[in-house]
């Protein structure tokens, strides 16, 4: 809200906090099996969705494009690109169909400010989600 008196400083403290962040999470990247990889996706999704949320809210147009912005290319580049087609038939068609409506309702929230489409992302997202969770890692399902 107010312009910083140290820009300098409130900006290294950002750099320095987003280094953190970004080291941690390549963390658990390097560590992660295939199936919390999905996992990690659908949260960041979530987390993007609410980051925008809240960019949204506050006017800041920048923010919000970032985050939903981030949220389009977790869906397109995570996990529409991840889906076997081939192996994955009708499953794989129908959530391919779904990661493209969800990019589309993400850019016209975006465009129009409007809550009610990421509220919609959030809901068709969800069950998946928790039906990605509920696969044990070690069952047939992950393979």
């Amino acid at each position: 809200m107010f312009a910083s008196t140290y820009p300098q400083r409130s900006h290294g403290r950002a750099l320095h906090g987003g280094l953190y962040q970004q080291v941690g999470v390549e963390t658990r990247l390097s560590g992660a099996n295939p199936h919390q990889l999905v996992a990690m996706l659908f949260d960041g999704f979530m987390e993007a969705v609410a980051q925008g949320r809240g960019a949204m809210r506050s006017g800041d147009r920048l923010a919000k494009g970032m985050a939903l912005g981030r949220a389009v290319r977790i869906v397109e580049e995570g996990l529409r690109a991840g889906l076997d087609m081939k192996a994955g038939g009708s499953l794989a068609r129908d959530l391919s169909e779904l990661y493209t409506y969800l990019s589309m309702r993400l850019t016209v929230a975006n465009l129009r400010n409007d809550e009610a489409a990421l509220d919609e992302c959030q809901r068709l997202m969800l069950p998946l989600q928790e039906a990605w969770l509920a696969i044990t890692p070690g069952s047939e399902a992950v393979r």
